[in-house]
């Protein structure tokens, strides 16, 4: 087994059965109960024909280690990381997120959501998953099917203001992954009307890829917005940790400008705190949250970074340009339905259309994330530095330069063989002209 290919930064990701498998995933599962020395673990597992036999195998690792299991079935990435909570206890959650079919993954966590990653116990995971021996558990453990749906819901909805919400028009792309499961439940305590787009699981995605930061994955959501009329479009990911929003004129909001509308409405209500924003984030994140009397941090892009930020400094939320919002009283866990529910809550209250809500926010001309396979990417982006190492270099995470009209992050995908280039500017024209340089480096070879 190839350990290299299928660890990533903070999580174990790869193509099923070839790289990631149910004998990698029952190691997996004993490797974690020996880390954390729990009596007790939380699994679930998502929509991928793969998923449940790999759970399977994880939940007979955790067994045989001696652990009891919290079995969660079919779940979101975020109803694990809220169990995980609940019950105090490591939690584990068979996906790949918005990868293809062919790929399966497991995201893991300590008790309470705290993530691990490559730096808090998943290079010593990968040690044990690679010797494959352990010492043997003290006793069996026990496993035990859990429905932790209505609890679940019951959190998200006492998390915003519902009294206020107004007679809105949602539409949701779930694009046949785990929406399709949680946001039916949450949106029946909601007064607004759902008009829902693939909500059937699927793990072989038959309409689009789940990966919403892709524009071509939102034009199912942007046409359905616009013929039903509708005030707002969300789309989610296939393990719905991550949302997308679209406008009611059907215009595509980036990570970054939903990350700095729910940030302002939070330290609207909790002035003075710290908000978390991953690198590769429009500067209007850091700018809004000045605005609004808070300090932003920022972070490395990656949950379990930016969570364990948010324990260091005790932000009380965080945003990612990909997508991803952190929520102190979510165990400061990424969840897209309570970034969804904060979007409608301040839509609701400003009583006016989002693309107005957001008209102050758009201050900024941005390519959106764009991939490029490479074959070389070390040399790709030694190209990339030495053209522009006339800008403020930063290499906190990938390549981060920054000019005072334009800016640009590169930096390798942890998960897929790609770069993944960001490019923001003042002037549109100057922002497409600088992002085609790059990408005319990148992809030169």
């Amino acid at each position: 087994m190839d350990l290299d290919a299928i660890f990533k930064a903070y999580d174990v990701r790869g193509i099923y059965p070839d790289q990631l498998d149910e004998e990698v995933a029952h190691r997996v599962g004993r490797a974690v109960v020996e880390l954390t020395s729990t009596k007790k673990i939380v699994v679930a597992h998502d929509m991928r024909s793969s998923s449940e036999p790999l759970s399977n195998a994880f939940i007979s690792g955790a067994l045989t280690q001696g652990a009891d299991v919290v079995d969660l079935g079919l779940a979101s990435t975020d109803m694990l990381y809220f169990a995980s909570g609940r019950f105090d206890s490591p939690g584990a959650v068979l996906t790949a997120s918005h990868n293809p079919a062919a790929y399966n993954g497991i995201k893991l966590c300590r008790a309470g959501a705290v993530p691990i990653g490559e730096e808090t116990g998943l290079l010593d995971i990968k040690g044990m998953v690679a010797a494959g021996a352990f010492p043997p558990g003290k006793r069996p453990g026990s496993s035990e099917r859990t429905d932790i749906m209505k609890s679940y819901v019951d959190h998200l909805v006492g998390l915003v203001d519902v009294s206020i919400f107004a007679d809105l028009t949602v539409v949701v792309d779930a694009a046949n992954g785990m929406g399709g499961l949680t946001v039916p439940a949450v949106f029946d305590r909601l007064p607004v009307e759902l008009v829902p787009l693939f909500f059937e699981l699927d793990g072989t995605f038959p309409n689009h890829p789940a990966d919403p930061i892709q524009p071509e994955n939102l034009k199912d959501l942007i046409a359905t917005v616009l013929d039903e009329g509708a005030d707002i479009g969300f789309a989610f990911d296939g393990d719905a940790d991550r949302v997308f929003v679209v406008d009611e004129k059907g215009e595509p909001v980036t990570g970054s400008l939903t990350a700095a509308l729910v940030a302002r409405s939070i330290l609207e209500k909790h002035p003075g705190e710290k908000v978390i924003y991953s690198l590769t984030c429009s500067r209007v994140v850091p700018e809004t949250i000045r605005e609004t009397g808070g300090t932003p941090i920022r972070s490395r892009v990656g949950h379990s970074f930016i969570k364990a930020l948010m324990a260091e400094t005790g932000a009380i939320f965080g945003g990612e340009h990909s997508g991803h919002y952190y929520f102190r009283d979510h165990y400061r866990a990424d969840c897209g339905l309570l970034a969804a529910l904060h979007v409608l809550e301040v839509l609701s209250a400003a009583g006016k259309p989002l693309s107005q809500v957001l008209a102050p926010l758009r201050r900024y001309w941005a390519s959106g994330e764009i991939n490029s396979e490479v074959v070389d990417k070390e040399a790709a982006m030694r190209a990339v530095a030495e053209k522009f190492s006339s800008g403020r270099v930063d290499l906190t995470d990938g390549l981060t330069v920054d000019f005072d009209e334009w800016w640009f992050n590169l930096r390798p995908s942890n998960t897929e063989p790609l770069l993944r280039l960001n490019v923001e500017a003042r002037d549109p024209g100057d922002g497409r002209e600088r992002r085609d340089q790059i990408l005319a480096l990148i992809r030169q070879g």
